[in-house]
């Protein structure tokens, strides 16, 4: 015994309680709850219920309301493109060239490579002005000079992150730990497909490797039904999609139908979603049998189109990609994520960036062009931009090998976005003289992902899925739809 009669009487009172007064004595009543739990169940079941519960995890889906955007292309610029070099010219940058950035800028701020009081370096390019809107752009990017009425420039993005795989995550996932689900997997989650014969949501890669990896195009704990496939851009789309020598389609088709059966009584019998995964991707498989080679054959495609990407078939680049992205999308794929990994620009930024958008800018500009042409861009929403910024500070470390290079920099990046539902001929947002705060209309990254998501016609504090006991959404707990984007 405890020795204190208080203690000693509640202990006795609780051993007096039994099952039968929690039942006679609760004030809301047993009945009640269960009166309560189907009558919410009666309201009509969630986005989850149906999707999980469908033998079709990919059926086209309503959103919440009309969307502008029915498909989404994501070019994104892993490593992270020097904004001030390519869209923020800072005349005063330029006048303090070589000299230490003053100390009340930087602050308490800590960098990777260099130090704080690290000398400010100008931009070794030229800007001049384009189009209609008079849009500021360097020399670097003369095709996307051509599209600048059709684009909106933010350059006043910003970022928790500051090192390039969880900042990588982050733009994808909107958290910086691998597990989450990524926007295109939300998408297909929400909408589903309108392509019958290949995957809801498609992944083309050029350039080194990625460091956030597999997780920016992962479906978390969403069905794998929603993560994005990864395409090569030559030969077959995926590997050991053919069938084998002596395999004719009649005895795959019957292969198959029994194996389909056999999950369709096990989705039943224990509803595991991951079965429905299973009979969808034996379905694309038998049917991109078919798709797949009409997909990246290219002799449909005239000689001024491949030049205006400057693609050559069966040579894989950032080009040919920007190519497949239009042909997927056309063929109702609703989520084409390309990534391009290779602006991570510590040293010779002024030479890397050189490399990098001789690669990506006739590609990026060309497939906003012929979408327009087509028919396509009102719908089809194009995204451009990467995981951060660079600092408005030299990086030079002999140790390393480096000089002249820019490290990352999350207080302010530079992204733009085309087509579906977004108004073009505009720049958004401002930075300080350096380059180096945002003072004018800040857009965090779940702000682009709320955007994203209304403009597909969601209310991203709706699109949820429960998870480990709670219900979770892209945009975490932040996010506001940035208004002045939109049509």
């Amino acid at each position: 015994m405890s020795g204190n009669p208080h203690l000693e009487r509640v202990a006795a009172w609780n051993l007096a309680r039994t099952r039968r007064h929690f039942f006679r004595d609760c004030g809301v009543g047993v009945g009640k709850m269960a009166l309560a739990s189907l009558m919410m169940r009666g309201q009509g079941r969630s986005r989850a219920a149906d999707v999980v519960s469908s033998a079709d995890p990919l059926a086209p889906r309503p959103p919440h309301y009309a969307p502008k955007a029915k498909r989404v292309i994501h070019l994104f610029m892993a490593g992270a493109p020097s904004q001030l070099d390519l869209f923020d010219p800072k005349p005063e940058l330029t006048r303090h060239d070589g000299k230490p950035i003053p100390a009340e800028v930087v602050k308490d701020q800590r960098y990777a490579f260099i130090r704080p009081d690290a000398s400010l370096m100008s931009s070794r390019y030229r800007f001049s002005r384009h189009g209609g809107c008079g849009a500021e752009l360097s020399e670097m990017l003369p095709h996307t000079a051509k599209i600048v009425d059709d684009i909106a420039i933010v350059k006043s993005m910003h970022t928790d992150q500051f090192n390039h795989a969880p900042a990588q995550i982050f733009v994808q996932t909107g958290s910086p730990f691998p597990g989450r689900p990524c926007i295109g997997a939300w998408a297909v989650y929400g909408l589903g497909s309108e392509s019958a014969d290949l995957p809801g949501f498609v992944v083309l890669s050029s350039g080194a490797g990625l460091s956030g990896g597999a997780a920016l195009w992962s479906s978390g704990f969403l069905p794998t039904s929603f993560q994005g496939v990864p395409f090569r851009s030559k030969g077959d789309p995926i590997l050991d999609v053919a069938s084998p020598p002596g395999v004719d389609r009649r005895f795959d088709r019957d292969t198959l139908d029994l194996i389909r059966d056999l999950n369709h009584d096990h989705l039943a019998a224990v509803g595991d979603p991951e079965i429905a995964t299973r009979v969808s991707a034996y379905e694309m498989a038998f049917r991109m049998q078919a798709s797949a080679p009409d997909l990246m054959d290219l002799s449909d495609e005239s000689p001024d189109t491949l030049a205006m990407y400057g693609a050559e078939p069966g040579k894989p680049s950032f080009a040919l990609n920007c190519l497949l992205a239009r042909r997927l999308v056309e063929r109702g794929v609703r989520f084409v994520n390309l990534f391009h990994e290779g602006w991570d620009h510590h040293s010779d930024v002024a030479g890397g960036l050189k490399h990098q958008c001789g690669q990506t800018d006739r590609g990026s500009a060309a497939l906003v062009m012929d979408l327009k042409r087509r028919g396509l861009l009102d719908d089809t929403l194009v995204v451009w931009g990467g995981e951060f910024g660079r600092t408005p500070m030299v990086e030079s470390n002999a140790a390393l090998g480096r000089s002249m290079g820019r490290d990352h920099h999350p207080q302010a990046f530079t992204m733009w976005l085309a087509g579906g539902g977004i108004r073009g001929g505009q720049t958004i947002g401002r930075t300080d003289d350096l380059g180096f705060h945002i003072v004018e209309d800040p857009i965090h990254v779940h702000d682009l992902q709320a955007t994203l998501l209304h403009l597909l016609g969601f209310d991203h504090t709706r699109l949820t899925f429960k998870s480990q006991g709670r219900p979770f959404r892209l945009t975490d707990v932040h996010g506001e739809v940035v208004t002045k984007l939109l049509a």
